[in-house]
Formats: C-alpha cells, structure tokens, sequence
C-alpha cells in the first residue's frame, strides 16, 4: 500500500494490478473496494486460467498446498505465477513490495532486477517495518483489516494465519511446512528439488492430468 500511495501522487494514471487466486479472504476484497474509493483508480485483478484450476482440483484436489511443498508450490504456479507472468506481458517494467528485512530469502533483494523481464523494481528495498508503519500512519495510508488481528503477511486465506510475538514477518505463510522457503515462486526461484517435481506435475496438469 506504500508504494501504491507513492505511485498515484506521481501518476494517478499508473496502473494497478492484484492477483486474485479464488482462495482470497474477504478482507482482501473488502481492502480492494476500500482502494478503489479511496484513490479514485482502477484495480485491475488478474486471476488464473479456469481449466487449468479445474484440472489441478481434479488430479490433486481442492487443498493439495497442505499435502507436501510441491504440491503447495503447485497450487501457487497454477493461481499466482502462470496469471501473473501472462499479464506481465503487456509491461516494460512493474512495482513490487519486497523488502530485504521481511526475511532470509530477501536479505539480498536488489531494488532494480534488470534481468527480469519486464524488469521489477521494489522501491522499498532498504525499507524496515518501522518505516513502512511511520509512512502508513502519518499518510493516513489504508491498511487491511487482518493485520489489526495479528497478521504480517497476507494471501491465500488458508494458507496464511496471524503470527506470535517475535515471529519474523513471513511466519504465518504455509506455517505447517518445515524447513521451506516462505516463497511461492513468484518473486524468487524455489528449492531446486521440488522445483522440479512442480514441473513434472505443471505438466501434467497442462496435458490434462493421466485420466
């Protein structure tokens, strides 16, 4: 939400993507409408291709994530990565809210990724939480209803959940896995072992499934 405030004072015309994975929480729809109203701009919801969703649901079923990582990272190509790198296409360049301090896998975040494509640049790098909730505050920025009951991190509604004091910032993201990543693909490359057994089931998928 920082960078969106930033970026509509600059351009009111920039345009505004969400991924939408049909597994979103309310509140996260809820914060949508509350973003379109308070800044007057279209958001622009990018979900997953249909057949695809159907034919994982069919050969995996509904709650694969909970199964093993693979599965989960799965889940997360199908509904986050797939749609997202599609709509990608039509940019040059686009706006990210990483930052190195949400945890070890961002520790050596580069704030322009000129060899994505489109090049993705995350403004708030060298930014800490600290700051993030300053800004927040004294921009009067809206923020999402869960993080008053607790949450750091926000996406799928069954795959995220509040987190305890001292938990780093990502700790209630597929909090059931031990020993992965809190990464889905979509800004960082997964372990290489289960990356693997992703594409074989990717393929799969795509093909139709075996039935």
């Amino acid at each position: 939400m920082v960078i969106l405030d930033m970026a509509v004072r600059v351009d009111p015309a920039i345009r505004v993507l969400t991924l939408d994975t049909g597994r979103l929480p309310e509140q996260t729809y809820r914060m949508i409408e509350s973003v379109r109203e308070r800044y007057g701009i279209v958001v622009e919801t990018v979900s997953p291709d249909g057949g695809e969703v159907e034919r994982m649901m069919a050969e995996h079923g509904p709650n694969l994530f909970y199964r093993d990582i693979a599965s989960r990272m799965l889940c997360c190509q199908i509904r986050k990565v797939r749609p997202l790198e599609r709509k990608l296409r039509e940019f040059q360049a686009y706006l990210v809210g990483l930052r190195r301090d949400q945890n070890e896998t961002r520790a050596t975040l580069e704030q322009i990724d000129y060899d994505a494509v489109p090049v993705k640049v995350a403004p708030l790098a060298e930014w800490t939480s600290a700051q993030v909730e300053a800004y927040t505050r004294d921009n009067d920025v809206p923020v999402h209803p869960l993080y008053a009951a607790g949450y750091s991190s926000i996406g799928c509604e069954p795959c995220t959940r509040a987190i305890a004091a001292g938990e780093e910032e990502r700790a209630g993201r597929w909090w059931w896995e031990e020993g992965a990543d809190k990464e889905c693909g979509l800004h960082f490359t997964p372990d290489g072992r289960a990356q693997r057994k992703v594409d074989v089931m990717l393929e799969e998928v795509l093909a139709g499934g075996r039935g």
